[in-house]
């Protein structure tokens, strides 16, 4: 039996541990926002959060989330469903052409902004390199990457205190 937290709910799953993380988040518990792109760390499509880093689901072993707490993009947005500042990020600046890979593209995102507000766009081109986007959106990405950091800007408690 391994036990993590998956969005901030105990999970227990009864799997081989060495399964592919991502398809036990889709397969075993029907979280199905994290994708299959390529199964060899390539492409970024099954970007999750484990602690808060960015990793790719599709080669890390389940077991290596024992004890550790993972957000999928199910789990991205707050309290009551609002949305997390790269999701309103990316509607605002229409993103997405095809959509199949922003799951991904979100999840690196938010991790990088976790990290490192406001990245300038050195920073984003080395955090977003390991996200393959198909239709070739990275300049749309790059632009929501920045609305994003100035919606985070905008909601941090100095700032409310200030025009609050």
């Amino acid at each position: 039996m391994i036990k993590f937290t998956l969005n901030g709910q105990p999970k227990e799953v009864e799997v081989d541990p060495a399964m592919p993380l991502l398809w036990v988040i889709r397969e075993t518990l029907g979280l199905t926002g994290t994708k299959f792109g390529c199964g060899i760390s390539q492409c970024g499509a099954c970007t999750i959060h484990l602690n808060g880093q960015a990793i790719r689901s599709c080669v890390t072993p389940v077991q290596a989330a024992a004890g550790q707490e993972i957000t999928t993009i199910e789990g991205l947005s707050g309290p009551g469903g609002t949305l997390h500042a790269v999701q309103q990020a990316w509607i605002e600046e229409q993103v997405p052409q095809c959509g199949y890979c922003q799951c991904g593209q979100i999840m690196s995102a938010a991790a990088l902004l976790a990290e490192n507000p406001p990245p300038d766009d050195e920073a984003i081109d080395q955090a977003m390199s390991g996200n393959i986007c198909r239709c070739g959106m990275y300049s749309r990405i790059r632009r929501g990457i920045h609305t994003a950091a100035r919606i985070l800007a905008n909601q941090s408690p100095s700032n409310q205190q200030q025009h609050g």
